[in-house]
């Protein structure tokens, strides 16, 4: 294995609590009866649109709400619309939680000389709120599906991300929960893919769109576990800590998670 020099993770149900992913849907509904909308229609669509929302399609998080109520035959006013929208990116907020210790897990790994980087599909409200997110502060390095209008298993994306580390991708872990095919990706890509199983949390995997039927070697139920197993920032010519075989998981997942 070559030396390896940085950490790529994922976001949504990697460095997100998974647990936080179950109230989406209720978050979605509750926008869609603040805009006048019918709830049931609203999801739908927003569900139906994700390819086309976390690649940059439908605009921002404005012209999203707008587009959605178009297709849904909806129109609102101007006031009731800038209400619904302050509301719906606060309730956002709360599926972006980091899970239990992830970000005790960042520091950790930075302190070990790790550079880090985030990529991650994700819609608009995480572009437009990102620097007031705990996550922030983290990362040198993002690359983002809405703001490149590309999502995974893009090659680009893995380029872009080991390009701005200025690493080759060899020198890379790749961490996700599997959503978007991002492991075979990252495998592709020649990155060292981890996946986190979410063991703990069978019902998130219900939330990962387009699953990835890929089972890489290296496997944690939580990031707790990519600390023994990452070792240390390594120069060349030094060994790196080897990892354990972990199990499969085979969940199905479903579309909307951004």
């Amino acid at each position: 294995m070559a030396a390896m020099r940085a950490v790529v993770f994922d976001l949504f149900g990697t460095l997100t609590d998974p647990a936080s992913e179950i109230s989406r849907r209720g978050m979605v509904e509750a926008t869609a009866v603040n805009l006048g909308a019918d709830p049931v229609a609203f999801w739908d669509r927003w569900s139906k649109s994700f390819p086309e929302r976390i690649t940059g399609g439908y605009g921002g998080t404005r012209a999203t709400l707008v587009r959605l109520l178009s297709e849904c035959g909806t129109k609102v006013a101007d006031d009731v619309l800038e209400v619904a929208l302050e509301g719906h990116l606060s309730s956002m907020e709360t599926i972006r939680t980091p899970r239990p210790g992830a970000l005790a897990v960042l520091d950790e790994l930075r302190q070990r000389g790790f550079k880090l980087a985030l990529m991650s599909d994700c819609s608009s409200e995480v572009v437009e709120s990102w620097e007031s997110t705990p996550y922030a502060a983290h990362f040198g390095v993002t690359v983002m599906s809405w703001s490149e209008g590309l999502r995974k298993p893009d090659a680009r994306l893995y380029a872009a991300v080991a390009a701005r580390l200025g690493l080759p991708a060899e020198e890379c872990w790749y961490v996700g929960d599997g959503g978007g095919r991002e492991l075979s990706g990252a495998r592709n890509a020649n990155m060292t893919p981890i996946l986190v199983t979410n063991v703990d949390t069978p019902r998130a995997a219900a939330h990962r769109a387009d699953p990835d039927d890929y089972s890489p070697v290296h496997q944690v139920a939580d990031l707790e576990e990519l600390l023994p197993l990452v070792g240390r920032e390594t120069g060349v010519g030094d060994s790196v800590v080897p990892a354990r075989q972990g199990s499969s998981s085979a969940d199905r997942q479903l579309p909307g998670s951004a």
